[in-house]
Formats: structure tokens, C-alpha cells, sequence
């Protein structure tokens, strides 16, 4: 790219060729961004609360080291370190501080104490619940973000911003095989995004009854608790053998319902559950939505990336038939903690939800193809979360990111392999979107779980036990592109699996 330069970090950077801001687009009010803005910029103390550059310099450095240094060595670290209440607020807490203190003491007692003290879900080992393994990529664009103080709210006060979020979101788009058209926002995660969709339905097809199946996350059904729905618009069906929902009972529940005077209106389908990673048969319940005039919902929240390689394309076909979408990049698409993404195929539905048009905000509400993503959901401030989204796909490119979302499938039917070579254990649900149940035989809750709590209090490894149906089982979830084979085996011999003739 012409004029581009690269450099190491602290030295000036060239602008590209081409307009910059004070070039192209338009221009609110004094604070242009062009060299002669100010004759007393000089005077201006940098920071708003008084550091100075060479502090911010030497702070920023800091931070950017013990970052480094704790993606470089996270693996040697335990996975998981929680602290009482006592010693965490004794080595935190306090009066308020009065007067300023050292601020390099205080980064070392964030970083030391308070960020010690949390599960680290980008360790190569953390196999709990949806571990985060977020990439260096996505945090570079929060920090820049941050460092900017971005917003992504209104057109006129963050159009560079909210293109980045339209883009990534299209990317997302087109990568998932939703239409063009197809409109989004991102939130803070799953349980955001979820009740976002089901707000969105509802103001588009009126109140009415939601199905969905044991197996869907539970902060759905407290969204459409909150969204108002009354216990008997909230249909939850009993899951099949292979823990989906069973498309005979869901259209026996369509015209139950209807007998009885209610009005079916919503399915939402699970695109990798949490408890097992199992996909309803997406293309069936669409056609039976078609069909009945329903609102299509899929939680992807964890597993839709997945859709980005050919194993998880195979395990996910239909997800491209839904009306609205959700998935968490902070979960299988390494980025940072928070981000979650809703696309809604039907255009303009967010807008009927949640435009808001009062006075105070006619000066920054945009016009034509101008988007205000204040408008797309119930946040009016918002950060500009796309950022990270769209540096990692422009560092990394869709290929490496589609192999590195393949390689924690095969690791999970890796460990799946391990497992059903001991016939002391026993497969219980199969690897399926990098998720593996397995139980040891004979054995209770109680067995598993001291089982995992040793494993974490080892400091090697940390997973989680769950129930599937009456059966008390271990659970991995494996999404880490830094995992190892060895990883896999060296946790499962820990948890008594026998290797002997299960490493082929």
C-alpha cells in the first residue's frame, strides 16, 4: 500500500498517501484534525488528568510487555487461580485514595493481583465451560479502540467506526452464506445478542408463543422472561436421543397451541449447544418455519463459527436459513472479551425495535445509507467493538482462521479416540463442534468432580463436569489453537483415562 510504513513501536508512523481527516468527510465544529487547529496545542497538557507524554509512554510500554510476556507464558501458569475475599480485598480495597499514588505500582497490582486471580481462558489447558483464546490481533484493536476512546453510536460521531462494524459484520455475512442484505449489530455476547433477536421478532410478528428444547442456553429463556413473555408463551421441549430438537414433537406443539387459541410465533434452534456441542436439524425446523409463518432463531453463540471450516460447514448446514443469528467471536473466533454479533436477514427489523428519534440526538442522526447503530439495540453509548474483529481478519486472513477453528475439532475427536480406548471410561455424547462428554463407569457426580478439582488444583489443567439426561459426566471443550495433542493426553491421563493403547 502506497506510503505505508512500518516501524517499531514509539517511533512516528507516515500517514498513508491519500485524504486524511481533515481532507475527507465531514467536519463537526471546531476540532478539525489538521496541524494549525491550535497556536497553544503545545500548552495543552497531553492526558486529561495530567501525565505527561513520557509517563504515558513509559506506562504504555509496560503494559504492552507484561501482555506479551503473559501470552508468551500463560501455558506454564495454572490455568485457573481464584483467592478469598478477604485476602483479594486486603490487597485491593481500602478508602478511596485521597491523593495520587505511584502508577506503575498500581498497573503491578492489577496485573500481580487482580488479573492472577481469574480463570485465563486463552490457556492452551483450559478445556471449562467456552474457554476465550483470544488472539494478540483482537487485543491490538481494543487497545487502539481504547486508546481512542472509539464510539460506535451515531454516523455523525463515528462513521470510520461503525464502517468497520458494518464491514466485519458483512464479512460475517457472507462467510455464514446469510443473504446480502442481511443486517447486524454487535453486543456484549450471547445473552445480549439473544434477547436483541427475540426483541426484534416480536416487534416484527407481534407477541406469541417461542419453542425451543431442553438443551437451549438458559439465559434465553431468562431473556424472554425479561422481554415479558408469559410462562405459557415459552414452550420448552423435551430433546431427543442425540440431544436436538425433535422436528414431530416441535409441529405437534404448532398445532396444540393453535387448538387452544395461542399464537406460534418463534423457534429458536441451537447451533452447538454449551452442555455437548449438538446442532438441531437446522434445514428441517427452517422449512417447517417457512411453512408455518414462524420466526427462525439460531444460537450459534458458540458454535457458529465453526461454520468457517469444511468439518464444522458439514455440521452446521442451514445455518444460512435463519432469521437471525447469533455468535460470540470471543468465543470461537479469538478475540477479547466482549463481543457478540446478531445478523437479522429481514432488513430494517432492528430499527422498528429499537430507533429512538428525540431532540437531542437530530444533530447526529445520520440520513440515506448512513447508519446510527444506536438504533439496532437497546444501547445508545456504545464502544466500537468491531475493531478487533476486523484487524484479526485483515492480519490473519479467513484461511488461518478457518484451520485454526478445524484444529480444535480434531483435537476433540482426538480425545474422543483416547477415551474409548479404555474400556474403564466411556464416551458419553460424541466429539462434536470441539466438544467431548465422557464418563468413568460406575461412577457418581461426586467421582467426577473430585476427579476435575484435582485436576485444577493441580494448576495442569480445568474442565468442567455437567449432567447429560441423568448421567454425571466430564466435559472438555477443546477451541484452543495452541493445543497439543500432548496437552489432550497428558490431561486425560491425569483424570485416570489409561493410554497404553490409545496413542495411535
Amino acid at each position: 500500500m502506497a506510503g505505508d510504513e512500518t516501524h517499531l513501536p514509539g517511533n512516528r508512523v507516515r500517514k498513508l498517501d491519500g485524504a486524511g481527516p481533515a481532507e475527507s468527510g465531514r467536519s463537526r465544529g471546531p476540532g478539525r484534525a489538521d496541524s494549525g487547529a491550535s497556536d497553544h496545542a503545545s500548552a495543552r497538557p497531553p492526558d486529561t488528568l495530567g501525565l505527561d507524554t513520557g509517563q504515558m509512554r513509559e506506562l504504555g510500554y509496560w503494559v504492552v510487555d507484561r501482555v506479551v510476556d503473559h501470552f508468551a507464558n500463560v501455558a506454564d501458569q495454572p490455568p485457573v487461580v481464584t483467592g478469598t475475599p478477604a485476602d483479594l480485598r486486603s490487597a485491593l480495597g481500602g478508602p478511596p485514595p485521597l491523593r495520587g499514588g505511584d502508577p506503575l505500582e498500581a498497573l503491578q497490582t492489577l496485573a500481580d493481583v487482580a488479573l492472577s486471580h481469574m480463570q485465563h481462558g486463552d490457556h492452551p489447558r483450559n478445556f471449562a465451560r467456552v474457554p476465550g483464546p483470544s488472539s494478540f490481533a483482537g487485543v491490538l484493536g481494543d487497545w487502539l479502540g481504547t486508546g481512542f476512546n472509539g464510539m460506535a453510536a451515531s454516523w455523525v460521531g463515528g462513521s470510520g467506526t461503525a464502517t468497520v462494524e458494518l464491514v466485519a459484520l458483512d464479512w460475517l455475512r457472507s462467510l455464514l452464506g446469510l443473504p446480502e442484505g442481511t443486517e447486524g449489530v454487535m453486543l456484549s455476547g450471547g445473552s445480549m445478542a439473544n434477547v436483541t433477536a427475540l426483541a426484534a421478532a416480536r416487534a416484527s410478528l407481534g407477541s406469541g408463543v417461542c419453542y425451543l428444547s431442553d438443551q437451549t442456553h438458559a439465559s434465553i429463556v431468562r431473556g424472554l422472561r425479561a422481554l415479558g413473555f408469559p410462562p405459557d408463551h415459552v414452550r420448552i421441549l423435551p430433546s431427543d436421543d442425540e440431544l436436538r430438537l425433535p422436528i414431530p414433537a416441535l409441529a405437534a406443539a404448532l398445532q396444540d397451541d393453535r387448538r387452544a387459541g395461542r399464537h406460534p410465533a418463534f423457534v429458536v434452534a441451537n447451533a452447538g449447544t454449551t452442555n455437548t456441542g449438538a446442532v438441531d436439524p437446522l434445514p428441517q425446523i427452517a422449512e417447517l418455519c417457512r411453512a408455518e409463518g414462524l420466526w427462525f432463531h439460531i444460537d450459534g453463540a458458540y458454535g457458529a463459527p465453526a461454520a468457517l471450516c469444511e468439518a464444522g460447514r458439514r455440521s452446521l448446514r442451514g445455518i444460512e436459513l435463519a432469521d437471525s443469528l447469533v455468535l460470540d467471536p470471543h468465543k470461537w473466533l479469538f478475540q477479547p472479551y466482549d463481543l457478540g454479533c446478531l445478523l437479522v436477514r429481514r432488513p430494517g427489523a432492528l430499527e422498528r425495535a429499537f430507533r429512538i428519534t428525540p431532540d437531542y440526538l437530530a444533530d447526529v442522526t445520520g440520513a440515506g445509507e448512513e447508519v446510527d447503530l444506536r438504533d439496532r439495540s437497546l444501547e445508545l453509548t456504545r464502544r466500537a467493538r468491531g475493531l478487533k474483529l476486523w484487524l484479526t481478519f485483515r492480519i490473519h486472513g479467513v484461511e488461518r482462521i478457518s484451520e485454526a477453528i478445524a484444529h480444535g475439532i480434531r483435537l476433540a475427536e482426538y480425545a474422543e479416540r483416547l477415551v474409548g480406548s479404555d474400556d474403564r471410561w466411556r464416551v458419553v455424547t460424541p466429539a462434536q463442534l470441539g466438544i467431548l462428554t465422557f464418563a468413568l463407569r460406575n461412577a457418581g457426580h461426586d467421582e467426577h468432580k473430585r476427579r476435575a478439582d484435582a485436576l485444577a488444583d493441580g494448576g495442569y489443567g480445568h474442565l468442567t463436569t455437567t449432567w447429560v439426561g441423568d448421567q454425571p459426566v466430564l466435559r472438555l471443550c477443546i477451541i484452543n489453537p495452541r493445543t497439543t495433542e500432548e496437552d489432550i493426553a497428558a490431561t486425560l491421563q491425569r483424570l485416570g483415562v489409561r493410554l497404553d493403547v490409545a496413542r495411535t
